[in-house]
């Protein structure tokens, strides 16, 4: 094998890995989101936060760009088809085209008996983690078509391949996210356009946490999920998002259809 010169190999790590390109974060106002957007914009992208609490995102846009980088705030619901059309649009209006979807946007119900699970919870669960997943592809292929290609990145869970009892609906529509993110790839893989997902293990940072493990997060709890990571930590938003940065950059230009766990060997 020919050796690189230094110089060239500094450059090439150096370098931004996704310089210019037009993203969507959806739930990025707080949490992975957040740490996902973050990451993103100071790698080079474009990008647009979204939630659906306006002043929670509008910070995490305002923070992009007093540290630098491109972002700008669209409120938007993702279970809701003209609030999606409407986001993917404002993408195209801000940066001329839609590069890479990340939907990150999730809802768990309280982890308890399944039985116990409302009707009401369970709708929810599977519009804000499954139906935004069709919504996004509805309004966004299109437009990946018309630009000869694209990228999805869907945030799905541990939960969707090795799930906790009382978390059985939420459970499901991981699981449903995952079938969905494989059986995309292979349809729109003609097009240019590649779906991926990524599976995060339990992160006791993030708003849902307490519904994930069925009360406050104490230490009784927090040992009860760590002595399932054989890595001995919990997942954090930056490694999801060194995930995702990965998985939008070019260097994945060939990678789709997978799911990785970013799970400290927990699904193993």
């Amino acid at each position: 094998m020919d050796r690189v010169p230094r110089h060239k190999l500094h450059k090439e790590y150096s370098k931004m890995r996704v310089k210019d390109k037009s993203i969507i974060v959806t739930g990025s106002g707080g949490g992975i989101g957040e740490g996902i957007a973050r990451r993103l914009a100071a790698q080079g992208a474009r990008v647009i936060v979204n939630d659906i609490n306006t002043a929670l995102g509008e910070k995490v846009a305002a923070d992009i760009k007093a540290a630098g980088g491109v972002a700008s705030f669209f409120a938007a619901d993702v279970t809701k088809s003209a609030d999606m059309k409407a986001l993917v649009e404002a993408a195209v209006a801000r940066h001329g085209t839609l590069d890479v979807m990340v939907n990150n946007a999730g809802w768990t119900h309280r982890n308890r008996p399944a039985l116990e699970v409302s009707e009401e919870e369970f709708d929810k669960v599977y519009a804000v983690n499954m139906k935004s997943i069709y919504l996004s592809t509805i309004h966004a292929v299109p437009v990946m078509r018309a630009h000869k290609g694209g990228s999805f990145i869907n945030i799905a869970s541990t939960a969707g391949i090795r799930p906790r009892p009382g978390l059985t609906w939420y459970n499901g529509s991981k699981g449903a996210v995952i079938t969905t993110s494989k059986s995309l790839a292979a349809e729109l893989g003609p097009d240019n356009i590649r779906v991926n997902c990524i599976n995060p293990v339990f992160n006791p940072d993030t708003g849902l946490a307490a519904e994930f493990a069925g009360g406050p997060v104490d230490d009784a709890r927090r040992a009860k999920f760590l002595a399932t990571i054989p890595l001995g930590r919990f997942s954090t938003a930056l490694d999801v998002a060194n995930a995702v940065l990965y998985l939008a950059s070019d260097e994945a230009s060939f990678i789709s259809g997978v799911c990785i766990e970013v799970d400290g060997a927990r699904c193993v």
